[in-house]
């Protein structure tokens, strides 16, 4: 798909991941632990929830970016402002500067876009597929297998850098253990 070309390499931020999370060496890989991990305080770290943004931000064109999300029962991905409160629990909304999909509880996809949309995917994903169009305000997300178009939104005005964004969710007592993986090879399905 077209989109591929706009592949990004991103890597986590482990300066602002909250401290239940587990990153990988390489920053393509989170976890959560459910335990604190020994990480210094840090005014951009997030402190509530489990949730982590990527290093690279962006202010200007297109971007794309690959999750694996198999063997997870729930997660959260999109981008989000660099302002955002990292240290009061928030909606992940667009009016609190988040644009995401996620999954709960194994099969529960919602788009967060101020009323949450409740999302019917045919199939679980293995790799959820995240493209931005900077400029033209577009967020969108694909099931990067079969490249079905998830959800949308339209019309954003971002008017910041804006950051990927992820949570791997709670560990649920090792329900929800495996981590998300960011891509770093993109293979177009044909």
């Amino acid at each position: 798909m077209e989109i591929t070309k706009y592949a990004v390499d991103v890597t986590l931020d482990p300066d602002t991941a909250h401290k239940d999370l587990i990153l990988s060496a390489d920053g393509k890989q989170v976890r959560d632990s459910d335990s604190p991990q020994n990480r210094p305080d840090n005014p951009k770290r997030f402190d509530r929830v489990v949730n982590v943004p990527g290093k690279q931000g962006f202010t200007s064109g297109r971007f794309y970016y690959e999750v694996e999300v198999s063997r997870k029962t729930a997660w959260t991905l999109g981008v989000a402002r660099e302002s955002i409160n990292r240290k009061r629990p928030r909606v992940l909304s667009p009016v609190n500067g988040y644009w995401t999909i996620w999954l709960r509880n194994g099969d529960e996809y919602k788009a967060i876009a101020g009323p949450s949309v409740v999302l019917s995917l045919r199939e679980k994903p293995e790799r959820v597929g995240v493209f931005v169009d900077y400029d033209a305000g577009l967020v969108s997300f694909y099931d990067a297998d079969r490249w079905n178009l998830i959800y949308s939104f339209r019309g954003v005005s971002f008017k910041e850098k804006i950051y990927p964004f992820f949570s791997p969710g709670l560990h649920d007592g090792g329900k929800n253990s495996s981590p998300l993986i960011i891509m770093t090879q993109i293979t177009c399905p044909k």
